[in-house]
């Protein structure tokens, strides 16, 4: 697939914000998705050589039966370090490069990390939403930033995630009993749409299957 736009790759934390805050301007978050969706993918990341080298993956599944279409992996040195807030700049442009060795281009992309539930409203999913100019959702395995209400255990609940007076995102429980999920708009989706997208994503376990598998290809198990 082609990636609608690139940029130069920061080297500094200070180049990263000035890139953040110029790109967080293009980011939807009303549903601009193409229905009905086809194929979602997930990304992941996985590192070797003690970090010093990137892998990134790719799953595309069909939906809503949520079977593995293709995959793809991509490698390159990782150029920036770990950096809660900016994830995006140390993982997406080898993430990028897996993206544009599929031949199915997915409607929706379900992303390891945040969306708009980021300190500068800019997390890695509406990074690369912008990027690719394809809908995504940040689904993360912990809280970055906000307060939400105590969340019942039964699988479906959700409660909104707020920040300085704004709802950012939801704490949702995709499996009863189990850990929440943290999910935010990416780019080109709505809240609503997203937790919608997420929980039909995961008919077993806590994470959807698009990151399941992706991460299983990025950590070789």
């Amino acid at each position: 697939m082609k990636i609608y736009q690139h940029h130069a790759w920061p080297s500094t934390v200070e180049e990263a914000i000035v890139i953040q805050e110029q790109l967080r301007n293009q980011v939807i978050t009303s549903d601009k998705l193409q229905e009905p969706v086809q194929y979602v993918a997930g990304v992941d990341m996985g590192f070797e050589a003690d970090g010093t080298i990137s892998r990134a993956a790719v799953a595309v599944l069909s939906f809503p039966d949520l079977q593995v279409i293709e995959t793809s992996l991509a490698h390159r040195p990782t150029s920036f370090p770990y950096i809660p807030g900016f994830l995006s700049f140390r993982e997406i442009p080898a993430v990028l490069d897996a993206l544009e060795k599929i031949k199915t281009i997915p409607d929706l992309i379900l992303c390891d990390g945040q969306g708009i539930a980021h300190p500068r409203r800019f997390g890695i999913a509406s990074h690369l939403g912008v990027l690719v100019d394809i809908p995504t959702i940040g689904v993360a395995k912990s809280l970055l930033i906000g307060q939400h209400e105590e969340l019942p255990e039964t699988r479906g609940n959700w409660r909104s995630l707020r920040h300085q007076g704004e709802i950012i995102g939801a704490v949702l429980r995709s499996r009863t009993g189990v850990k929440p999920l943290y999910v935010s708009s990416g780019h080109r989706i709505s809240l609503a749409t997203a937790i919608d997208y997420v929980l039909r994503c995961t008919p077993k376990y806590r994470l959807p299957e698009t990151t399941r598998i992706a991460d299983k290809l990025a950590s070789a198990r």
